[in-house]
């Protein structure tokens, strides 16, 4: 299960980020994941909840954007979304096309933190 490797580092890059917000907690991770990451979105979000324990995500919320299949159709010249993954074809007018836009997308969005208040 290559997910919780790639949990883990999304905490531990998320973890850095917060060096300059001391005490913060997260709120929310938004992942961009692309059809053709080969990831199970259910197992990031099993995998998160074990990962994030003891850390300033815990408690927090993993949002899993799933990005379609786009390639570009040299003769329709323009970019289009796949129905599916089984066929590289442009919808429009079948020509195959090898000319990936989206879809092999890993990373992380943004993520949203609690305010923390200074101490007075």
């Amino acid at each position: 299960m290559h997910e919780l490797s790639i949990v883990t580092s999304i905490v531990e890059t998320v973890t850095e980020s917060l060096a300059d917000y001391p005490g913060a907690r997260v709120k929310e991770v938004r992942l961009r994941v692309g059809a053709l990451a080969s990831v199970i979105p259910e197992s990031l979000d099993f995998c998160y909840g074990i990962a994030t324990e003891g850390t300033p995500l815990e408690g927090s919320r993993l949002v899993v954007d799933v990005l379609p299949v786009v390639v570009h159709c040299e003769p329709c010249g323009l970019d289009v979304e796949l129905e599916g993954v089984q066929s590289f074809r442009c919808p429009r007018c079948g020509t195959p096309s090898h000319d990936l836009r989206q879809g092999r997308e890993l990373e992380i969005d943004s993520f949203e933190i609690d305010e923390v208040e200074e101490k007075k």
